[in-house]
């Protein structure tokens, strides 16, 4: 089960992607929607679909199913769904996010800072919370939790979303340290700068404020990431494979960096 996966170019749609050629049953979800991506306006539940689509087109089982992360009776109405057309959940990937609460610090409201924690760390434990006691019973299961360089440091302008996804790093310990004895891993995935459909976006919008070419942005931008370029999608994609596979039994409550080596501020 992937939550957070409409977006055409997006980490979700390319974990869902790259499990599925494991040979995972998915389940793609996202917020049900009108959406603006790329400058056109898309409906995310068609986008779910499109992606479960080509993974039965290339001889997978996938299906697309709206969900609110933040509502615990559409998380049971979703993974009721899920439990009949593909079986319980093994895998739960937390890729829903939410950038609200990025603002200056003291012009960060109350109701931002409460967005924030309830798509970014309320959503991924109310999931972590439903599917567990099944992994109990069926002795095991992976959570992966999809955070951010935000997970490890902090930069400004970003302080509702850093605390959330320093917590999701903390719940992912906490996960792992109280059911490792059941056979439940649980880790934290960050990624840094990805080409995103949403990063691009930003990209181009940054340049326009400054009046700057693209190319000329991401180069400053960058300036800091070792491998001096943005990541791919499937870069994060191949390190939820590695902890969700049989490579990564041995790993758990482990924050993992994918980050081309960009330091993660203070």
């Amino acid at each position: 089960m992937i939550a957070g996966g409409a977006t055409p170019r997006g980490i979700g749609r390319a974990i869902a992607l790259r499990l599925a050629q494991d040979g995972a049953q998915v389940a793609v979800t996202d917020l049900p929607g009108a959406a603006v991506i790329a400058g056109a306006d898309c409906d995310r539940v068609t986008l779910l679909e499109e992606t479960a689509a080509e993974i039965r087109t290339s001889g997978g089982q996938a299906i697309a199913l709206p969900l609110d992360v933040t509502s615990s009776k559409d998380i049971n109405r979703c993974l009721s769904e899920i439990e009949a057309a593909l079986g319980p959940v093994g895998i739960l990937v937390n890729n829903a996010g939410s950038l609200a609460g990025s603002a200056d610090f003291l012009t960060t409201t109350p109701a931002q800072w409460e967005a924030s924690f309830r798509v970014n760390l309320l959503g991924p434990v109310m999931l972590a919370q439903a599917v567990i006691p099944g992994m109990q019973s069926r002795g095991g299961g992976r959570i992966i939790n999809i955070g951010s360089t935000g997970s490890l440091g902090a930069e400004p302008g970003f302080g509702a979303y850093t605390a959330m996804k320093h917590g999701l790093a903390g719940f992912s310990k906490t996960i792992a340290a109280e059911f490792g004895p059941d056979g439940i891993l649980c880790n934290t995935v960050c990624p840094g700068y990805i080409a995103t459909d949403m990063h691009t976006a930003a990209n181009a919008r940054l340049a326009g404020e400054q009046g700057i070419p693209v190319e000329e942005l991401r180069r400053r931008r960058y300036a800091s990431v070792a491998l001096r370029d943005a990541g791919q999608p499937e870069d994060v994609a191949e390190a939820v494979a590695y902890l969700a596979g049989p490579a990564g039994a041995y790993v758990t409550g482990i924050s993992l960096p994918v980050t081309g080596g960009v330091s993660p501020g203070i």
